[in-house]
């Protein structure tokens, strides 16, 4: 079961006052993750624009830098904000791999010091 069946949904990208530039925007990859991976970052049925997540077993699951079982890895952000039915099997969703990024407007704390796998510019 996936989260492609169709639906009618009218909403907004979310806050992108977390992008420092455009950069890296048009060029957005498709991540897939598990919604029980993102319990705790669901608020009112979606994920909010600027999550960080890593990549672990091949699914977006979110960045922890406290963990050292590969979601200490920051891979990317999430571009706009996501639907998620947890009910509904895994979702996909546009993930910013490359950019300038402002800390202070990401919805939860990422530091200059993350360790990543994308090519991020921070920005206080």
């Amino acid at each position: 079961m996936s989260q492609l069946a169709p639906r009618t949904e009218s909403f907004g990208a979310g806050d992108q006052s977390w992008l420092g530039s455009r950069h890296g925007t048009d060029v957005a990859k498709t991540a897939t993750g598990a919604p029980s991976a993102w319990t705790g970052k669901i608020v009112d049925g979606r994920i909010k624009s600027g999550e960080a997540f890593a990549v672990k077993s091949g699914l977006a699951v979110p960045y922890d830098s406290t963990k050292s079982d590969g979601t200490e890895v920051l891979a990317g952000f999430v571009f706009t904000d996501t639907p998620v039915d947890p009910n509904r099997g895994n979702f996909t969703f546009p993930g910013v791999w490359t950019g300038r990024i402002r800390l202070s407007k990401l919805p939860s704390t990422v530091t200059a010091s993350a360790k990543t796998s994308g090519l991020f510019v921070w920005e206080a």
